[in-house]
Parts: structure tokens; C-alpha cells; sequence
């Protein structure tokens, strides 16, 4: 409304203005150098009007002609740019498609039409890698990697060159300096994190987690701090007490069904004297997850104290959380220190139609010692070689007889889990179109009675498995590794081996 306000009075007053001259017409006289020229008002400002319009033609006409080299340099190079963009595009296409050949004849002609634009470098490292030459790939990496615009980029791609090398080294120096330069790169703070927990530096690797909190998810955080917190503690645990057991009840406030934490938060608890808070911890752990190390670290809660007592504090234990074989296991342990050996045979009678191999053993030590029958001893402990066998600390098919908090095949923080090796240790996915995926099988860990070392000797002694050719993925990553990248984890063994499966059926 405003606007149409001010179009009508400014028409209205150029209206007036028109109507004003026209009533007062007169003559406009110029003399200049004795020459006098007489005019009417309105052919004079007629004629200034078209002088100004001629003017300005000329002025344009003028402007153009100055002006047309770098209009044609501009309009030549947006075609350049558009052609090259087409290229850029075409190659990264043919990339992800697996097209060696026409991702080199793209990338060559973006290299022709534009060297130095930072998708070029990318379209060129990608080819190389496709192409399996590291050296091209490498050169495009540290080209990107001294400019500003694509630093991140090139480091990231000489970090995955350098692990393609094993040039662990390398590869970290690449992910310190992509975390310094960018500390929200999730990559490379998850590889300086793995590099420190690989090299036991507990403290640097609690102060990068701090630095990396407001990029994990606040479950995240607190259960890798929780893992860190107790590997430091297992570390200092033999020199400095006093700090283990610190860092032991930090890790369990923020993990508290992490076993290790509560294990070893529970024993130093009880060596000062504390032995509620001891029990509290251990058995709220306990609850959440039963497990052989916490029945342990319960048992030896009280030192001094009779075996009938002991037995008594641990059915109470075993009782809350009923029908599991930990339980169970751990009553019959007690039961026989305790020489109550119907109880032990009680507890162990539901898992004897299909035992796993700690209830073999316990059998084996039960029938010594209650009916001192040495051949049914045997007997248990040569079933014991083809049980089933027991969970264990797993992580990427490798079982370890302890808790690590870091996985010594990825790197992964928090990787070991408490399962049977078996039903978790499972091949990368690979495609062989004659024979079946082999099955991941872990090394066994060790057993009291020698009964595991013998099957994982078994194990070890299986042939090598049949690899299929890797096959390319469909996209790749600008970091992606190529296809020599792709690695089955974890040993492996072939199905038709008679030996280990055997064993583990």
C-alpha cells in the first residue's frame, strides 16, 4: 500500500511539473563566439534527451569493445569448468562402477582440464588405487595433504596407505596430525585412541577420550572410559595399590556390570577392610553378569573364613540369579573344598546330559575325591576332550584366558565379550561360488587339567582355508582401501576338517 502511495505521488508531481512548463512556454536564446541561437524550451530539452541516449550507446559500444577479452576468457573457461566437472563425474562413476579403463581416460582428461582442483587429486588417487598403483595413489595423497582445502582428506588417504604398508608408524604420525589439525575427525581420534591402548599408555589415552566426549554418545563415553579406566588400574595395580583401586571404582561408577572392574574393585575393597562396599560391588556385577571371575573374587571376599561358610556365602550368591551354569559351577566348587560332595553332585546333575568341559572337570575331581575312583576320573576327563566347550573372552576370533580392553586383531576398545569362541567367531564374508565359507576358529585358551591345551593343539594343527579372489565393493570411500584392502579376520580353518570339529562337536 505504502508503495502505491508513493507511485501516485510521484507520478502526480511529474504531472505537474509537465503542466507548469506548458503553461509557461518561452524561447531559450544561446549566443556563443557571435553566433545566436533561439529555441523553444521543449526542443531544447528534446534534444538534451536524445544526446544523452546517443552518449550512452557510445559509452556501451566503447565498454564492450574493452571489455570482450575477458568476457571470451570468462565464457571459455565456465565451458572448461562444465566439461571438467562432466569428467570428475564420469570417473568417480566409473570408479565405484570397477571400470579401470575408463576412470584412467577420465582421470587424464581432468588432469588435462583442470590439475589442480581438489576433486581432480581425488578422481586421480582413486583411479590409482583402483589401478593397484600405491605410488600414484600415494604422490595424489601428498598432494592433497600440503593444501589447506583438502589436508584432512590427503592424510586420511596416507593413513590407509601406510596400514596397506603395516607401516603402523606411519599410519599413526598420519592420524596424530589429522586429530591435531582436525579434532572432530572421527578416524583419526579412533586410530590415535588404539595406538595408545596398543602401546599401554593408559593416561594419553584417557586424556584423548576427554578431548573426543562431545563427539561419542554419552553410553559410549562412559563405557570406554569405564574400560580404560580399569586397564590402568590392572597396570599400576602390583606398584601403586592405592591408584588401582581409584581407578577401579571410577571404572565401575560408569561400568558397573563390567566384570574386570568389579573384580578388581571388590578385592582391593576387601584388602582395606571394606568389605560391604566389596560385596555390594561384586555382587551387583554379579547380577548383571555372572561370571567364573566375580565367583572368584566373592569366594576370597573373606580371608579366614571355614569352607562351610564360604559355601554358604556363595549358594546365597548362586541363588540370585537362579538356573545359570555359573552359578552352579561356582556352588560346586565350594561344595568340594567344603568336602559336601552330594551338594556338588546336586548342583552339577541338571548340565551332565550335556556337559561343556569345566563340568567334566569338576566331575573328574568330584569322583576322586569323594569315591576315590580314579577310572571314572579318567573317564570324565576323557569326555572332556569332545565337550562342548565353555564361554570364554572373545573378541574378533580370538579367545584370550583373561579380559584385554583392547582387541589384539582391530584394535577395537572394548572388543572382548564373554561367549563360547565358537558362536562367535565368524569369517569376513567372502563369495566362493565351489565352496562353502570357512568357519573363524579362535586358539583355545588353557585349562587347569591340561584337557584344553590338547584341543587347542588340534586346532593349530588344521590346514590353511581355500581364499577366494576379494571382490571389488560397489562405491568407494575417497579413502577406501581397494580391494587388497579387504582381509578375512581372524584365523581360519576349513569345515571338512575332520580334527578340530571333533572336538568342539
Amino acid at each position: 500500500m505504502i508503495r502505491v502511495a508513493l507511485y501516485l505521488i510521484f507520478v502526480g508531481a511529474i504531472a505537474y511539473g509537465v503542466a507548469l512548463l506548458a503553461d509557461r512556454l518561452g524561447d531559450v536564446v544561446v549566443i556563443w563566439q557571435g553566433l545566436q541561437i533561439e529555441t523553444p524550451l521543449w526542443v531544447l530539452g528534446a534534444a538534451i534527451l536524445v544526446a544523452a541516449i546517443v552518449l550512452s550507446f557510445v559509452l556501451g559500444f566503447i565498454r564492450w569493445i574493452v571489455r570482450s577479452p575477458i568476457v571470451l576468457s570468462r565464457l571459455l573457461r565456465n565451458r572448461r569448468g562444465v566439461r571438467a566437472y562432466e569428467a570428475i563425474s564420469r570417473g568417480l562413476i566409473a570408479v565405484g562402477a570397477g571400470d579401470i579403463a575408463a576412470a584412467q581416460r577420465f582421470t587424464a582428461e581432468v588432469q588435462r582440464l583442470a590439475p589442480g582442483e581438489p576433486l581432480a587429486l581425488l578422481l586421480s588417487a582413486q583411479a590409482a588405487q583402483l589401478a593397484g598403483d600405491r605410488d600414484a595413489a600415494e604422490r595424489a595423497f601428498r598432494t592433497m595433504a600440503v593444501r589447506p582445502d583438502t589436508k584432512a582428506l590427503g592424510l586420511h588417504g596416507l593413513f590407509i596407505e601406510a596400514q596397506r604398508r603395516n607401516d603402523a608408524g606411519g599410519a599413526r604420525a598420519y592420524a596424530e596430525e589429522a586429530a591435531g589439525i582436525a579434532p572432530s575427525l572421527g578416524w583419526a581420534g579412533t586410530a590415535v585412541l588404539e595406538a595408545r591402548c596398543r602401546d599401554g599408555d593408559w593416561a594419553g589415552a584417557l586424556n584423548l577420550l576427554e578431548q573426543q566426549r562431545r563427539m561419542l554418545d554419552k553410553a559410549t563415553y562412559r563405557r570406554q572410559r569405564a574400560v580404560l579406566l580399569t586397564a590402568r588400574a590392572l597396570a599400576v595395580e602390583d606398584s601403586d595399590r592405592d591408584a588401582a583401586k581409584e581407578f577401579a571404582l571410577e571404572a565401575n561408577k560408569l561400568a558397573p556390570d563390567l566384570v574386570p572392574a568389579a573384580a578388581l574393585a571388590g578385592r582391593l575393597l576387601a584388602e582395606g577392610g571394606h568389605l560391604r562396599k566389596a560385596n555390594r560391588i561384586i555382587d551387583s556385577a554379579w547380577r548383571a553378569n555372572p561370571h567364573p571371575e566375580l565367583a572368584q573374587a566373592y569366594a576370597e571376599l573373606r580371608s579366614g573364613e571355614s569352607a562351610r561358610d564360604k559355601l554358604k556365602r556363595i549358594e546365597a550368591g548362586a541363588r540370585r540369579v537362579p538356573g545359570h551354569i555359573e552359578g552352579a559351577l561356582a556352588v560346586a566348587r565350594a561344595a568340594l573344598d567344603a568336602q559336601e560332595f552330594a551338594k556338588a553332585r546336586s548342583e552339577l546333575s541338571p548340565y551332565l546330559d550335556r556337559p561343556t568341559r569345566r563340568v567334566c572337570v569338576l566331575m573328574a575331581k568330584l569322583e576322586r575325591s569323594e569315591r576315590n575312583d580314579e577310572g571314572r576320573a579318567r573317564e570324565w576327563m576323557a569326555r572332556a576332550l569332545n565337550a562342548p566347550p565353555d564361554s570364554q573372552w572373545t573378541a574378533d576370533g580370538y579367545v584370550s584366558d583373561r579380559w584385554l580392553p583392547v582387541s589384539p586383531v582391530s584394535g577395537r576398545i572394548d572388543a572382548f565379550v564373554w561367549r563360547v569362541p565358537l558362536t562367535g567367531a565368524i569369517a569376513a564374508p567372502i563369495i566362493e561360488p565351489e565352496f562353502p565359507a570357512p568357519i573363524s576358529v579362535a586358539p583355545a585358551a588353557r585349562d587347569q587339567n591340561a584337557v584344553i591345551p590338547a584341543a587347542a593343539s588340534a586346532i593349530r594343527a588344521a590346514p590353511e582355508p581355500v581364499k577366494s579372489e576379494p571382490v571389488i565393493p560397489l562405491v568407494h570411500a575417497p579413502d577406501d582401501p581397494g580391494p587388497d584392502g579387504i582381509e578375512e579376520s581372524g584365523a581360519s580353518t576349513n569345515q571338512d576338517n575332520s580334527g578340530w570339529r571333533k572336538i568342539f562337536q
